[in-house]
């Protein structure tokens, strides 16, 4: 899989994520799109099932964290739904991760990619170490996270753009990254704390990059998209 903008799509509703992807049609590179916990607990599994069926490749963004015993059923529910990329806490520990790997994997042994969260991008030093008593320097955490679900057997991490050049310096160059926290040069850096550009992102070797607010809150989506396809695939 080549380099790829995903579309956060953290609408409350079908309605309003229908209405979002109509402007869309006739459009020549159909949006990856990213189903959070807002749309998924709003909609249910059949909103999954009726994207798909549109022709988009879908992230299932549900950040799993529990025991493994847990993960792993919930994963096997979740490899039903044919997404293309799902993912979990790497907070979890290794055995988690290899939990969600077994419920995952179907019986002909296909399954969708499966990426861990590091840390999130709206979590910085100080707040890791106040609010989480992690007191380690927030980019070898990272780097410890990454390794971690590499050794699990998963396909790569959730992690800042800052970070995704080191994270294949640490686990490989086929180990993949997929960063939030992009922002065009001239847009609201919102909640996040650690942010890059698409072209930055690109430069720095994110294999895929999210991207909400800019594209699903802008005057002109398709444009915003095309700006976003334009600086970071082409």
């Amino acid at each position: 899989m080549g380099k790829d903008v995903i579309v956060a799509c953290d609408f409350a509703g079908a309605e309003q994520v229908f209405a979002f992807l109509d402007k869309f049609e006739g459009v020549e590179r159909k949006p990856f799109v990213k189903i959070g916990m807002e749309l998924f607990y709003g909609a249910g599994p059949d909103i999954v099932r009726e994207i798909k069926a549109r022709g988009h490749k879908i992230f299932l963004d549900l950040k799993l964290h529990d025991i493994p015993n847990t993960v792993k059923k919930a994963m096997s529910v979740l490899s039903g739904l044919d997404v293309d990329i799902t993912n979990l806490h790497a907070g979890g520990t290794v055995r988690m991760m290899e939990a969600a790997i077994e419920g995952l994997t179907r019986p002909d042994g296909t399954r969708p990619l499966l990426i861990a969260v590091t840390q999130l991008t709206s979590t910085d030093q100080e707040a890791m170490e106040n609010d989480l008593l992690i007191k380690e320097p927030i980019d070898k955490v990272v780097m410890h996270y990454a390794a971690n679900a590499r050794k699990a057997g998963l396909d790569g991490v959730v992690c800042s753009p800052l970070e995704a050049g080191k994270v294949h310096d640490t686990c490989g160059a086929d180990f993949l990254t997929i960063t939030p926290g992009v922002r065009f040069a001239d847009g609201d850096i919102g909640d996040q704390k650690r942010v890059m550009t698409p072209a930055e992102a690109k430069k720095i070797g994110s294999d895929y990059i999210v991207v909400g607010r800019p594209i699903t809150a802008a005057e002109d989506p398709v444009a915003a998209y095309r700006r976003c396809v334009a600086e970071f695939c082409d």
